[in-house]
Formats: C-alpha cells, structure tokens, sequence
C-alpha cells in the first residue's frame, strides 16, 4: 500500500471517532474531511535523493551519522539533497565551530510508525556502527490513532538498543500535525491532540532510555502554523525551509551527541 492511501486509511479511523467529536453530526463532518483528503496528492519518496552522502572537508573529524523513522528521515517533500532533514544537518555539523566531516545514511522508511522501528535499528546497526542515530517518528502513529503507551514503548526499545550499542541518539518527537494544511478542521484539531499525546508519551520513553529529546512539535509548531511555506505542496510534508527550522531546533542535541561520541573514539 503507498504511502497516500495509508494516510487515507489512518484519517479514516481518525474520522470515525464519534466520540472524540462528540455527536453523530460531528462524526459525519470528520467523515467527509478524510474522503476530501483521499483526492489530495501528497509528496513521495524521491529515489534520486542520496540515501548516503558525505559531507564536509576532507581530514575534519569524521562522524557517523544515521537517520531513523518515517518519511521526514527520508526528506519528503524536498527536491535536492541539501534540502533534506539529513542534507541539511550535514551541512550545519560541516559547517560549524567542530567541523565535522559527516558520513551521512538514512534507513528511514515512508508510512512507518513506531512498530517499525526495530528493523531500522538492525539496518542502521549493519556494518561500521554509526556515531550518532537521530529518529523522527510518530507522526503516522498519531493519525493512525496508536495507544501513546504502546507506540512509546516502541520507540524506547529501538533507543534502547542503538545505546547498548553505543550509539548516541537524538529523538525528534511527534510534530505539530495541527499546522498541516492537508487536513481541514476539526479532523485538524483531532489530529493536533492525538500528536500532542504521542509526543508527551516518547519523551518520557526516550528520556528513561538513555536517549536525548527534542520536541518538534513545541519548538517548531508555532513557525509551522505562521508559515505555510514550511510545508511542501501536499500541505503535509514539510518544504525546504521546514526542514531548515527542524534541523536548527535538532542541531544543539545532535552536536551534544557528536561531541560525546567523539570521546569514545
């Protein structure tokens, strides 16, 4: 199934929360905006974006870099490589004070949620194992309506894991699906609520597994909700200059991980 028709799907079951909308009327509106955002188009995987890339100058301190989670790890929504989440944290860590020379790769995979997660930690952990993994994940968990405890505990397994490994990791939490565009009100609202709860519950999962956290949606919400140029032309997916405002909020945790990874070279 592509990734479109399990947006539709996951809006569906969203819509079917009588309850969350409190009558039978609401449940109908709720209804009809999921089938208008079945005739939406929405952003796909570009295959021509590298999927592994180096970045910054040769002889800098090297760092392994690797991106978990669903389509945002993949950069959906953007048209070059330096315009991804991963491109554009490259560049930043290149460029900074440290100057790092980024071995950048992305296991990400379009649609996941958190119950996904454990296959893309065997990948990521595959060969030389990585400096530091950076996960965005959550949002299709939100929209799919996934019990927060459960989608949680998920995300702090695959945590847990990459820091048994070794591996220092930055979890960007559920954005604020409240800024999309794709989706019109009150589903809008549903899907803002559902996000919010997701995000509480992978904060305190991350935090108890050794991870550090960055929360997207209260960092970079309100710069979403004020500028519709953060989101591609699906309405959905963030732009370039969405991406651009997600890795300066993710870039203090990841350059405090890269800078603790470095000591255990």
């Amino acid at each position: 199934m592509t990734e479109r028709n399990e947006l539709v799907a996951r809006l569906g079951r969203a819509a079917a929360l009588s309850l969350v909308a409190g009558t039978v009327g609401g449940a109908a509106v709720l209804a009809g905006q999921a089938i208008a955002a079945r005739n939406r188009q929405y952003a796909q995987p570009e295959l021509s974006l590298a999927l592994r890339a180096t970045v910054g100058r040769a002889g800098a301190p090297p760092l392994r870099l690797v991106l978990l989670g669903d389509s945002s790890a993949l950069g959906v929504g953007a048209e070059r490589f330096e315009d991804t989440i991963g491109g554009q944290l490259a560049n930043l860590l290149a460029e900074g004070p440290t100057g790092r020379r980024v071995h950048l790769s992305s296991v990400g995979v379009s649609g996941s949620r958190s119950t996904d997660l454990a296959t893309q930690v065997a990948r990521a952990l595959l060969g030389e194992r990585p400096d530091v993994a950076v996960i965005l994940i959550g949002a299709n968990d939100a929209t799919g309506m996934a019990r927060p405890a459960d989608a949680a505990a998920y995300l702090g397994s695959a945590v847990r894991r990459l820091r048994e490994a070794h591996v220092e990791v930055v979890v960007g939490t559920c954005p604020d699906l409240g800024a999309v565009r794709a989706v019109a009100a009150p589903l809008r609202q549903v899907l803002a609520w559902s996000g919010r709860r997701i995000a509480r519950a992978q904060t305190a999962a991350v935090l108890n597994a050794g991870g550090s956290v960055v929360d997207l949606g209260t960092e970079t919400g309100p710069v979403f909700r004020a500028d519709a140029g953060t989101l591609c032309h699906d309405g959905y997916h963030p732009s370039a200059d969405g991406y651009r405002v997600w890795a300066h909020a993710l870039l203090p945790a990841v350059q405090a991980a890269a800078t603790i990874a470095s000591r255990h070279h």
